[in-house]
């Protein structure tokens, strides 16, 4: 049983009865299919159907000559509302199953992201040599979480936050400049680096935490695709699961300007969001590339 399908309001589920049920109403009533001939004498197909108007359930499966379908592996997914990076994209294929990673390097939160791509599909008929070749492409992120805290934000006034935005904008440059060698830009960094170390040191003793960091993104456990955020709220809205009728949170989170979209189960929420209050919590991270 699939950890994450909590998140997207199947909390109840727990025998291998319900699980078959509710992928036969993916099979049967699905929004989305597609199929790839394998030229095996077979036909790969993948069913997805929405029970939320942000997310759903996506599985793929095998017909035979005979027509008969081998379930292969669901998953939860979450579609992302907005294009969240532009960045370079390599893919990598997962050792166990026909699913695939995408990795990618952006400096706004100072680290790789690695996610789990949900159109797999779509990636395989861009594969004609067994591999799809890294490029810039469009990337909507979204996440599931299984449990998280609302927070509120840091007060800022107008002029502080375009102050912080063209600093992130120039650390990204100087990060980038960085990776190509340029000296100067790793001596800045370096000073940077030094000088918030020092701040921080001072007022950590008498201030806590959450009132310095603002904004984080950083890996959780030992899953390269899970990851520990703290990021701002900018939308939200509750939806009702159609076939559970449980009710999920499908926010619109900024993280230190990386967009997403994440999906946590009512019951797993702790705290009253609001539009700029913060949320925080562990997330599994997903990604659609557009091709």
């Amino acid at each position: 049983m699939h950890r994450y399908l909590r998140a997207v309001g199947f909390s109840n589920i727990e025998t291998k009865k319900q699980i078959r049920d509710l992928m036969n109403d993916v099979i049967i009533n699905p929004n989305r299919k597609e199929f790839i001939e394998t030229g095996r004498d077979s036909i790969l197909v993948e069913y997805s159907k929405n029970y939320c108007p942000t997310c759903g359930i996506t599985l793929r499966g095998e017909y035979d000559d005979e027509n008969n379908l081998t379930l292969d592996f669901y998953y939860p997914f979450v579609q992302g509302d907005e294009v969240s990076t532009t960045e370079e994209v390599s893919v990598e294929r997962h050792s166990d199953k026909e699913s695939f990673a995408g990795l990618c390097e952006d400096y706004r939160v100072g680290a790789t992201l690695i996610y789990y791509i949900q159109n797999g599909m779509t990636v395989m008929k861009h594969m004609p040599g067994g591999e799809l070749e890294s490029g810039k492409y469009s990337t909507y992120l979204s996440a599931l979480s299984l449990g998280g805290t609302i927070m509120l934000p840091i007060k800022k006034d107008p002029k502080q936050k375009e102050k912080l935005q063209k600093a992130s904008a120039d650390r990204s440059k100087r990060i980038s400049a960085a990776k190509n060698g340029d000296e100067e830009a790793i001596e800045q960094l370096t000073l940077e680096d030094i000088d918030t170390y020092s701040a921080v040191s001072k007022r950590i003793l008498k201030d806590d935490v959450f009132s310095l960091v603002d904004s984080y993104f950083m890996p959780n456990g030992v899953e390269c695709d899970h990851y520990s955020i703290l990021a701002e709220i900018v939308d939200f809205r509750l939806e009702t699961n159609s076939l559970s009728s449980e009710r999920i949170y499908a926010f619109n989170l900024n993280c230190n300007g990386l967009l997403l979209t994440t999906c946590i189960n009512e019951k797993d929420l702790l705290g009253e969001p609001e539009v700029g209050r913060r949320f925080r919590g562990n997330i599994w991270l997903q990604g659609e590339l557009r091709i």
